[in-house]
């Protein structure tokens, strides 16, 4: 890796506004381009990304976003997909094996994959994005408004364009806190504060903190953002989504 894509790695800053100006053709099929290239499972590619710029169709998904990066004029919708993979199986004959549990989860993986090659490159030419992870709370309407068939899932959104803003560069935990050698060593409670400590004590975490009158940064995470009712109430709707899409377990 060369050093210039080092540094772009290490500056990253998510982007929330963008100017006017779209993104051509012949950059998105570029980025795009680098997405194919990353690793996937067995060279088979289980991903498809749905390109959104047309009205009224872009804020229509960017309703089920909660309006989160209005000014975006670009809206990519990276989706596990196996459905393709059927219909190649179907035109050769064969058995069509991958509608399960299993092959949804190695298909999460390859459009993960996908999906940071192609921010990278994204990142590279100029071009800045947001990641909104509320594409796994309206998995079921996006799917919708996109036209996605049985077998494909969306599971990344990205907002996409030229930069109004630079952007906050959040805090990150560092390897000490990723790192593991030969065998997984579990934390101790002080591990845990020294490896949060830089987002503990970050100036704008503070700030939030005390906005939201909360007793610390985490309880921010546990009663506000992503409280417990929240978070199993999602994971019943995505899971009979992914039921409903033919991702089915051991039934």
């Amino acid at each position: 890796m060369s050093t210039n894509m080092i540094d772009t790695l290490l500056r990253h800053r998510s982007i929330r506004r963008f100017t006017a100006e779209p993104v051509g053709e012949a950059l998105l099929e570029e980025i795009v381009e680098c997405g194919l290239r990353a690793s996937n499972t067995g060279n088979m590619q289980l991903y498809s990304v749905v390109a959104t710029r047309e009205e009224p169709l872009r804020s229509r998904l960017l309703e089920q976003h909660f309006g989160q990066c209005a000014t975006a004029p670009l809206l990519l919708t990276v989706c596990t997909d196996v459905h393709r993979y059927h219909r190649y199986c179907q035109v050769n004959g064969c058995d069509e094996p991958y509608g399960n549990l299993l092959w949804w989860a190695s298909a999460l993986v390859d459009a993960s994959l996908f999906a940071q090659n192609l921010c990278l490159a994204a990142e590279v030419r100029g071009l800045g994005f947001c990641h909104l992870g509320t594409v796994l709370y309206n998995t079921a309407e996006i799917a919708s408004l996109l036209g996605c068939p049985e077998g494909v899932v969306p599971v990344i959104a990205l907002a996409m364009g030229y930069p109004a803003e630079e952007g906050r560069k959040s805090e990150r935990i560092g390897p000490e806190g990723v790192l593991h050698r030969e065998r997984y060593h579990d934390y101790s409670d002080e591990d845990i504060r020294r490896i949060h400590a830089v987002r503990d004590q970050d100036p704008f975490n503070e700030e939030m903190v005390r906005q939201n009158g909360t007793r610390n940064y985490c309880e921010i995470f546990t009663t506000k953002r992503y409280p417990r009712e929240t978070n199993e109430a999602v994971s019943r709707k995505l899971a009979a989504f992914l039921r409903e899409s033919g991702m089915r377990g051991e039934e």
